[in-house]
């Protein structure tokens, strides 16, 4: 390679680097913003420009969520509600994927092509019959109902991406287990589920995200605040004639961090996994 290809190459990577470093910066100013809103009063929200640093850190605006707003009991709802719904829908998604690609029989297909249609389905569209169906059965004002929800909701996206990973697990493996006398549920539990953990981390992040931050079906469906979640709590410091803005920007930021630092430690995880499960054969 030539002295001039090397420094022709040299700029282009010192030109791309600038750009990508412009526009990761653009990315994190919404956060920025946000962290600095979250340590202002009212007066400094609507008289200081948006990126300005406020005249004095109220941390007291976190410590009066934390207590005084019962953000506390949502923050615990929308942990052991979210883990919850992720473990049941990537158990049921591997069950379902695991017979529709390494079980032979007739309906497969077909099933297949009902998750994938349901897929098409708007939230907003199921949740007058959702509503119907949960109070007839007395699961209104109960987690329950946004677990089913969650379930239900996120079956067809975590079947998508689980798809194409069990299309590209080795058969000879599983005709090992067999030859050795593996029954059918020993032979997903102890055999292939081991086999899969990457493409698990990765629909176990995306459906994560997804139950943190979901508001629709616990607006609906919850009525109770020792119920309610952290995308439902905000509107606590909401009033008729007076809104706490920094309390609002407080129990936003606390909302993110925990997802926001789950996805920067295994964001790698879910780009192996979709990568992992891209390749067929």
């Amino acid at each position: 390679m030539s002295p001039k290809s090397k420094t022709g190459k040299k700029i282009g990577y010192g030109v791309l680097y600038i750009v990508l470093t412009a526009v990761a910066a653009l990315q994190l100013l919404p956060l920025v913003w946000l962290f600095f809103f979250s340590l202002k009063n009212n007066q400094e929200v609507f008289n200081l420009p948006p990126l300005s640093l406020p005249t004095h850190f109220r941390w007291e605006n976190y410590e009066k969520v934390w207590s005084a707003g019962n953000i506390s009991v949502y923050f615990l709802n929308s942990v052991w509600i979210t883990i919850a719904a992720s473990a049941l829908t990537i158990m049921l998604g591997s069950l379902a994927t695991f017979a529709m690609t390494r079980m032979k029989w007739k309906g497969s297909s077909l099933v297949l092509g009902l998750f994938m249609v349901a897929m098409m389905i708007p939230v907003h569209s199921t949740l007058i019959p959702l509503f119907s169906m949960f109070n007839k059965a007395g699961l209104t004002n109960n987690p329950l109902s946004l677990i089913l929800s969650y379930v239900a909701f996120n079956m067809p996206i975590t079947i998508m991406i689980m798809l194409g990973f069990y299309y590209a697990l080795p058969r000879e493996v599983e005709e090992a287990g067999v030859m050795d006398g593996c029954s059918v549920n020993r032979l997903f539990f102890r055999i292939v589920l081991p086999m899969t953990s990457s493409v698990i981390a990765t629909t176990g992040i995306i459906n994560m995200i997804y139950n943190w931050n979901e508001f629709i079906f616990v607006n609906t469906f919850i009525s109770s605040d020792s119920y309610k979640t952290l995308t439902v709590g905000v509107q606590n410091f909401i009033g008729q004639y007076t809104t706490d803005w920094g309390s609002i920007g407080a129990t936003l930021m606390i909302s993110i961090l925990p997802i926001l630092i789950m996805f920067l430690f295994l964001s790698d995880r879910i780009v192996e996994g979709i990568a992992a499960g891209s390749v067929k054969g």
